[in-house]
């Protein structure tokens, strides 16, 4: 049984490391009480424990987890908005820099990676697992990109795996925020596994006892016998007779549409066409009412980034994008949106937030140019030079 030990001088039980042999160590991400929403140090650690085990070639694989009922909401999104209030701006550009920096880390790093998504797997909690290698999603599994609903847009390298899934599903999650459960994720290519919460430590445990058998292979047996381990457990379940992936045909009218408008006016018309109560009828006044109560910039922005990420070569460009969107709306020089979506949600929590601008036909072409808008070169993000992209499953969307 292996134990857990520490690792030289990380105390910070934010995340527990265990070196289970000299092949596999996992790392659980530990604030339950915030359900492992990660703060600046915890992407940093992980970005330093990353870089270490991709240069120690005794290290097969890395298993990511979580304590508690989450794997994780995303990143510490209320520290960032008291930075804001306070007028700290460069100490929330350093927020979003360390956790992009990461994403870039986790996609292209050549160690694999397992992720075991069990529980609630949002924006930065999505962007440490999506880029990874392997991804198991559970029957507690929750995903969800609901950056919109507070001010923000799809960020941690989303315009990247959103574009790359079938049809136009990725406008429709980046514009709705809509969640999907395991079997979902599963079916979207998100997720590479399914598999019962039940049997997350078997699967570990024989992760560990395989690859430590081994500890000779080549990185392709290794990458063999970690697909092989996780397929022998994995199941494929029933999407729910509700599924939205079973509406692709009215995504894809509805969602490819050239301009948030023109989606939002089609959803209306697929309602209005509606004969009887359904589940189809459910989905349409969910999805429509979630893009009314969001804020309209963000919607347009999004829109944008989503597409944009579809003609960019790869993840690192899409990051490089997506930080200088996020430093356009920290400033808030057009739109003070996130700020005020993060008092009405995640502060004062009064659920009722007052955009500006606060219709879709108020939010001009040039408005959302800026946010596009390259900054300063000594304020670019500067991405970590790599020699190899990682094999990740992305690249099969």
């Amino acid at each position: 049984m292996a134990s857990f030990i520490s690792d030289h001088h990380y105390n910070d039980p934010e995340i527990l490391v265990r070196k289970n042999n000299r092949s596999v160590t996992t790392l659980t991400l530990n604030r339950p009480r915030k359900l492992n929403a990660l703060s600046v140090s915890m992407l940093s650690q992980l970005s330093e424990l990353f870089l270490r085990y991709e240069h120690d070639p005794h290290v097969k694989l890395v298993i990511l987890k979580a304590n508690g009922k989450a794997f994780s909401p995303g990143g510490d999104v209320a520290s960032v908005a008291h930075h804001l209030y306070n007028g700290n701006l460069r100490a929330a550009f350093k927020s979003f820099a360390t956790a992009y920096t990461l994403i870039y880390l986790v996609a292209t790093k050549t160690t694999p990676q397992v992720s075991f998504l069990n529980g609630m797997t949002m924006g930065t909690g999505a962007g440490v697992s999506i880029h990874g290698t392997f991804r198991v999603a559970t029957e507690k599994t929750v995903f969800a990109m609901p950056e919109a609903a507070i001010g923000g847009f799809p960020d941690v390298g989303s315009s990247y795996f959103l574009s790359r899934l079938p049809g136009f599903f990725g406008e429709y999650l980046g514009l709705t925020g809509a969640r999907l459960d395991g079997p979902e994720m599963l079916a979207l290519g998100l997720a590479t596994h399914f598999f019962p919460s039940s049997k997350l430590a078997s699967v570990e445990e024989a992760l560990v006892r395989t690859l430590g058998a081994f500890p000779n292979t080549s990185s392709s047996d290794d990458h063999a016998f970690i697909s092989a381990i996780l397929d022998a457990y994995s199941e494929q379940p029933a999407l729910k007779v509700n599924s939205a992936f079973h509406l692709m045909d009215v995504i894809d009218k509805c969602f490819s549409q050239s301009t948030v408008e023109e989606i939002l006016s089609s959803l209306e018309k697929e309602f209005a066409t509606l004969t009887n109560i359904s589940d189809h009828h459910e989905w349409l006044s969910s999805s429509i009412q979630s893009m009314k109560n969001a804020s309209p910039l963000s919607l347009k922005i999004a829109l944008r980034s989503i597409r944009e990420g579809r003609r960019l070569q790869g993840v690192g460009e899409c990051i490089v994008l997506e930080y200088r969107i996020i430093c356009h709306v920290l400033r808030g020089e057009i739109s003070k949106d996130f700020m005020e979506g993060c008092r009405a949600i995640l502060l004062d929590k009064d659920k009722n937030p007052k955009w500006k601008p606060s219709r879709l036909e108020l939010v001009t072409d040039e408005m959302v140019g800026h946010y596009f808008s390259r900054l300063h070169d000594d304020e670019e993000l500067k991405l970590p030079q790599r020699c190899k992209l990682s094999a990740t499953a992305i690249s099969k969307l």
